[in-house]
This record gives structure tokens, C-alpha cells and sequence, in this order.
């Protein structure tokens, strides 16, 4: 319980602060640091994400912008800077630099030039949810929805400087800040260490899933069986009844065109495969009509063309139309389009994608009906593909529970995280 007077703030997402703590426009308590970069300061290029915050470029896994090579276009971040990625601060882009480097001209370099900051404090304060919704407004070219979970989902969009420097903080006395800090680092560390470690356990539930259906799909479900050479370099064994044949005998593509466009629109993602449109958080550059658009039925393959070698492709359970740049697939003969699709989701034949696609590099790279139909693939008969299909169907959804339990978890001690952060930097708790 409080045993201090507390006193309205004025700031509807500040609320109530402590009697004695200040309140201040951003530019009257820290700077920014607005020090251009030449190879002479640093060759060392920094990278921001919401996960881990400010890190060497050279750790950067996966994709995301490449690195300029004139480093003249690049702003100076030093130890103990708060780095804001201008563009993407409503998601938390914001980090505490451990190191001196170059980072982007998109990014937000502030520190403190008054001896009266202590700087953990406002990196914290920045990290809370009811600062970064605060900003809603501020930026230029914004684009949002806010998705089912209730987190914000944003396109390109920029914050100014002016405005930014223009938010009012608390400022309570620097020696409140640095008993605030002090108190909740080891709590925050500790949540974020358990946070840590269950993205791992996810991450080896997903290998294992991954295992499991690359096992089924290559090798089949029955113990002791007898294996022969497939000739497939890729594949190598397979058992002995199963045959080898090109994606050709098993698939034809359907052309069917919409007339009028007035079919249900149907959009593709990575994480949630072939959904209605209008169930997606965002749809980017709609077309202003859908005549041409490819047609769809429940069953059909869906592939996206461009992207083939990130595994954007599923079954659609709709009917309805899809961009004329994506490839529609129907089953030929007697097969199973989900043994099909576990198949085609496996390392090895989305590396078999990656090699017959062509292109002049990473997302510009297309693999065309031609050399799809010409990749050999492993298949038993029918009632194999179908007792594959129902034993991994079981075993994903009980693995899929588990991620999905996790990640259940993960949420909460983010949601604890924040509340934690936010009670304490703006005086709700007392330290």
C-alpha cells in the first residue's frame, strides 16, 4: 500500500504519479544524438529488433534489410544510447545500446547529456504498452488493425522527431529512477530468462514436428518394413512397395479465371496458409477489382509462386479466388492432397523448390508449373497416404497443443512483464 500523496499527471496514460515527481516534454530530458558515421568512428553496424533489442548486425539470422555499404549513411550509437527504430515503435522496437556502432538513418538515437537521467529508467519506461499506444497518432503513413489477441499490427509508418520530443514523461528524482531501476531488472531479467527458455522448448517441439513428418512422409509408419533405393539423391531410401514418380502424375493445374470477381477473395500467409481475406490483420495494396483472379475450390493446392521456397502453399478449405500470380493445383488419380501437402512442407523437397525455382535472387525467385511438375517424390498407394495423413494428423494436433500452451504461457509473463515495468516507472508501486 502507498504511504505517499499522489497527484494527477495530466497524462491519460501516465494516470496518477507520485507528489514531488516532475512532468516534462521528452526533448527537456534527453538528447538526440545526431553524430553522422564515417569508417573512422566505427565499422561496426548495429541491428534493432523487438526481441533482443539493440546486437551486432553480424548475428542477424533470417531475412529483413541488408546493410547499406556506404557507412556515411549511417547514424553513431554509443553505449548506453536508447535506440528507437522510428519506423516500428508502436511493436517495441526500442533498445539499450551495450555497444559503440553504426546503426540506420531510420533509427532514434537519445541519451543523456544533463548528469540528472539515469537512462535504464526511460528505457524501461519505453518498453511499457501504454507508452508505445500513446504514440498512436504521432506517425506518418500509418496503417493498423488491431488483431484478435489485441496487439497492433503495423505497415510502414514514422514517427518524427519533433513529435516524439514533444511527449510528456514522468521525471522523478534521479535517485528514485536508479532505486526503480535496480529493483526491477533482476525481477524483468528473471521473467525474460523463463520467456527465453520457453521460445526454446517451442522451437525444439517444432524440430520435432518437423521430424515426425519428414519421417512419415519419406520412410512410412509401419516398423521393419523393407527399404530399396529410390535413386532420388535427396531421399535415398524409401520402402520397398512405395514408387517414384514426377509431381506431374499426381497434380494438374486448373487456369479457371473469375469473370466478374465477385467470388470470395482469398489471401495466402506463411503462418495461417490460404484464409478468407478479410479475416487477414492486413491486407497490403488490394486490387481495385478481382476480375481474373484465379479460382479456388475446397481441396485445391494454392501455391505462391514467389514464394514456394518459404513453404507459402496450402490445401484451402474455401472456396473463392486468389491472386493470378499464384498457381491453383487439383489432385489427379487416386491420392491424398494432405499426404501431398505434409510431403511438400518437409526441408527436403522445399529445398528441392529453392533449387528448380528461377530468378535473379531472394524474392525474386518463381517456381514455375514446368519444373514443379518435374521434381520426383516418394508415394505409397492410397491407403497408406491416408493412414499417414491420420497418424500425423494426431500426433500434430497433440504437438500443436503443447506449442500452443506455451506460447499461452509466454504471453502472460509478457503481459506480466509490462504491467510489472509500468507500476513501477510511473510510481504506482513504491520501490
Amino acid at each position: 500500500m502507498l504511504n505517499r500523496e499522489m497527484q494527477d499527471s495530466g497524462v491519460e496514460w501516465i494516470g496518477r504519479i507520485p507528489k514531488g515527481w516532475d512532468l516534462r516534454r521528452m526533448k527537456y530530458i534527453l538528447s538526440e544524438r545526431k553524430m553522422k558515421n564515417d569508417p573512422i568512428i566505427t565499422q561496426d553496424i548495429l541491428s534493432l529488433s523487438v526481441e533482443r533489442g539493440v546486437f551486432p548486425y553480424s548475428e542477424k539470422t533470417g531475412g529483413g534489410n541488408k546493410a547499406k555499404e556506404d557507412l556515411t549513411a549511417y547514424k553513431v550509437a554509443l553505449p548506453d544510447d536508447i535506440v528507437i527504430n522510428s519506423m516500428n515503435i508502436l511493436a517495441g522496437a526500442v533498445g539499450l545500446s551495450k555497444y559503440k556502432g553504426a546503426v540506420s538513418p531510420v533509427y532514434y538515437t537519445l541519451y543523456d547529456d544533463s548528469g540528472q537521467v539515469d537512462i535504464n529508467y526511460y528505457y524501461y519506461l519505453f518498453q511499457t504498452e501504454s507508452f508505445q499506444r500513446s504514440l498512436l497518432g504521432l506517425g506518418n503513413g500509418i496503417m493498423m488493425k488491431e488483431s484478435s489477441t489485441g496487439k497492433l499490427n503495423t505497415i510502414r509508418m514514422r514517427i518524427p522527431m519533433e513529435r516524439l520530443f514533444a511527449v510528456r514523461l514522468p521525471l522523478p528524482p534521479k535517485n528514485i529512477q536508479t532505486k526503480i531501476v535496480n529493483f526491477i531488472r533482476p525481477k524483468v531479467e528473471s521473467v525474460e530468462k523463463t520467456i527465453f527458455e520457453t521460445k526454446q522448448s517451442i522451437e525444439e517441439l517444432k524440430i520435432y514436428k518437423h521430424s515426425i513428418i519428414t519421417e512419415a512422409v519419406t520412410k512410412g509408419i509401419e516398423p521393419k518394413i523393407e527399404m530399396k533405393n529410390s535413386g532420388i539423391k535427396w531421399i535415398e531410401m524409401i520402402p520397398n512397395h512405395w514408387n517414384v514418380i514426377r509431381i506431374k502424375y499426381v497434380l494438374k493445374e486448373k487456369n479457371e479465371k473469375s469473370i466478374l470477381g465477385k467470388e470470395e477473395p482469398l489471401s495466402m500467409s506463411q503462418k495461417f496458409g490460404i484464409i478468407p481475406s478479410k479475416d487477414m490483420d492486413v491486407i497490403p495494396n488490394p486490387p481495385a477489382n478481382y476480375t481474373g483472379n484465379r479460382i479456388v475450390e475446397v481441396n485445391d493446392l494454392v501455391f505462391n509462386k514467389l514464394k514456394a521456397h518459404l513453404g507459402v502453399f496450402d490445401v484451402s478449405k474455401y472456396e473463392g479466388i486468389v491472386s493470378p500470380d499464384y498457381a491453383v493445383y487439383q489432385i489427379k488419380g487416386d491420392n491424398n492432397v494432405e499426404y501431398l501437402r505434409f510431403l511438400f512442407k518437409t526441408p527436403l523437397m522445399i529445398a528441392e523448390f529453392i533449387k528448380n525455382s528461377s530468378g535473379v535472387g531472394a524474392g525474386l525467385t518463381r517456381l514455375y508449373t514446368s519444373e514443379f511438375f518435374n521434381i520426383k517424390i516418394p508415394i505409397p498407394g492410397i491407403s497408406e497416404q491416408n493412414n499417414i495423413v491420420s497418424y500425423l494428423n494426431n500426433k500434430i494436433v497433440k504437438i500443436n497443443k503443447l506449442i500452443k500452451d506455451k506460447e499461452e504461457v509466454i504471453e502472460e509473463l509478457e503481459k506480466y512483464k509490462r504491467s510489472l515495468i509500468y507500476e513501477y516507472v510511473t510510481g504506482k508501486k513504491e520501490v
